[in-house]
C-alpha cells in the first residue's frame, strides 16, 4: 500500500475563488450527469462548442469557396493558441487528424542508417507508439523498448539505453496507466548529449501538467484536444523552430508546400510547422475545440496545476486510509493529472460505478482524473462510491 501523500488535501490550492470556480463549472454540462472524473480519458467540452458546430452547419447549407478563408484563419488561431499554451512561438506548431498521423509524419524525415538507427521508447507508452516504430523496421529504424519491471519509469534503465546509437528518443510525459510522470530535463540533457533527438507524447498531461517546451529544449512533442485541454478529437504536433528548417517529411500532403493556398505546384517547404501538415485539412476539430482550450488559458497552467494537485491529493490520502493501493507516485511533483487505483476486478468496479452514474476509467487499473472544473467534493463522493463498491 502507498503512504498517504504529505500534503494535506484539505489545504486545497484553489485556482479561482468560489465564484469563478461556479462559473467555470457552469460551462461544463457534463457535470450535471453525476461526477465525472474521467478527464484523463475523455474531458468535458463546454457549452460553447454547440455555438460553433450551429455555426458550422449553417456554413455547409449556404456553402461557398470563401468560407476556406475563415476556417485557415481558425485552424491557425487554435495552433498558436496551442504553442502559446506549451510555451512555443506562433507557427511552430500544427493540427491533424489524430497523434498517430502526426508522428508517423516525423519518423518520416529520417533515414535510418545503422549505426545511428535505433529509437528508443519505454513500455509505458500508449501501443500506437511502438505500433508505428515497428512499422518504420522495414526503413531500418530499430525499436528498442526499455521495460520498466512495474507501473513507474526506470529512468537510469532509460538514460542508460541512450548512447551514440540513439537517433530518436520517443518517450510519453506521463504514462497513461499510472499517471506518473518522467524526468524530462534529465532525459533531454542526456540525449542531447550523445546527438539524439527527443520525441515527446504529451497527451496525458498538456492542459493539466504545465510545460514549457521552450525552457526544456525538447525537439518534437505531440499531443490531443480530448482529455485534458476539453476538446474533440484532434491532434497537434510541436517542432522545435530551427529543427523544423532541417526536416522533410516524406509522408506529407499539398498543406505543407511553399505555395500551398495559391493552388499553383510548390518548389519547397513551407515555413515551420507548416511543413508537417498534410492534405486539406477538416477545420471543425479545431474549430470546436478553441473553446475549451481559451476557457483553460483563461485560468492559467499553473493554478490548474494546484488545483489537480489538491484534488489528487485527496484521493492517495482517501485511497490509503481505506487500504486501497495507489500505484500512481504519491510525490506531487511526479505525478500527472490522474491517481490509478489497484482494485480486485477493477473492470467490473469501474462499470458498477458508472450505472450509479459515477465515472472513471479502466487500463489494467481504475484511474481517475479530476479536473479544474472538479471539486474536492465530488472526489470524496467518488471516494465514498468506490469505497461502497469495495465493502470497506
Amino acid at each position: 500500500m502507498s503512504a498517504p501523500d504529505p500534503r494535506p488535501a484539505a489545504d486545497e490550492a484553489r485556482c479561482l475563488d468560489a465564484a469563478a470556480h461556479a462559473a467555470l463549472r457552469a460551462e461544463f454540462p457534463l457535470l450535471e450527469t453525476g461526477v465525472y472524473l474521467n478527464n484523463n480519458s475523455t474531458g468535458a467540452v463546454p457549452r460553447g462548442a454547440q455555438r460553433v458546430l450551429a455555426e458550422y452547419g449553417r456554413t455547409l447549407r449556404t456553402w461557398r469557396d470563401d468560407v476556406w478563408q475563415g476556417w485557415h484563419v481558425g485552424l491557425d488561431r487554435y495552433a498558436d493558441s496551442l504553442a502559446a499554451f506549451i510555451g512555443a512561438p506562433a507557427g511552430s506548431v500544427v493540427t491533424d487528424t489524430n497523434l498517430s498521423t502526426l508522428l508517423a509524419r516525423v519518423a518520416s524525415c529520417f533515414d535510418y542508417r545503422a549505426p545511428r538507427n535505433r529509437v528508443v521508447t519505454t513500455d509505458l507508452e500508449f501501443p500506437t507508439v511502438p505500433f508505428v516504430w515497428k512499422a518504420f523496421g522495414r526503413y531500418g529504424a530499430e525499436l528498442d523498448v526499455v521495460g520498466s519491471g512495474g507501473p513507474l519509469f526506470d529512468e537510469d534503465a532509460l538514460c542508460g539505453r541512450v548512447d551514440e546509437r540513439t537517433l530518436l528518443v520517443c518517450v510519453p510525459h506521463a504514462s497513461f496507466t499510472s499517471g506518473a510522470t518522467l524526468d524530462l530535463p534529465r532525459l533531454v540533457a542526456r540525449a542531447h548529449d550523445v546527438g539524439a533527438l527527443v520525441v515527446v507524447d504529451a497527451f496525458q498531461t498538456v492542459g493539466i501538467v504545465p510545460l514549457d517546451v521552450t525552457a526544456l529544449g525538447v525537439d518534437v512533442v505531440l499531443g490531443g484536444a480530448h482529455k485534458w485541454l476539453c476538446g474533440i478529437a484532434t491532434a497537434f504536433l510541436y517542432v522545435r523552430p530551427d529543427l523544423a528548417s532541417e526536416l522533410e517529411p516524406a509522408a506529407t500532403g499539398w498543406q505543407a508546400g511553399d505555395r500551398a493556398l495559391t493552388f499553383q505546384p510548390s518548389t519547397g517547404w513551407a515555413p515551420g510547422a507548416q511543413r508537417f501538415a498534410g492534405g486539406t485539412p477538416f477545420p471543425l476539430t479545431s474549430l470546436v475545440s478553441q473553446v475549451g482550450l481559451d476557457l483553460l488559458a483563461g485560468v492559467g497552467v499553473d493554478a490548474i496545476r494546484r488545483h489537480s494537485l489538491a484534488c489528487t491529493a485527496r484521493i492517495v490520502e482517501r485511497a490509503a486510509a481505506a487500504g486501497v493501493t495507489v500505484v500512481s507516485p504519491t510525490e506531487p511533483g511526479r505525478r500527472g493529472g490522474v491517481v490509478c487505483l489497484d482494485v480486485p476486478d477493477g473492470e467490473t468496479v469501474k462499470r458498477r460505478l458508472a450505472e450509479r452514474d459515477v465515472i472513471c476509467s479502466w487500463r489494467g487499473y481504475l484511474r481517475v482524473g479530476p479536473h479544474v472544473y472538479n471539486t474536492l467534493d465530488e472526489v470524496d463522493a467518488f471516494m465514498d462510491a468506490l469505497e461502497k463498491e469495495l465493502g470497506r
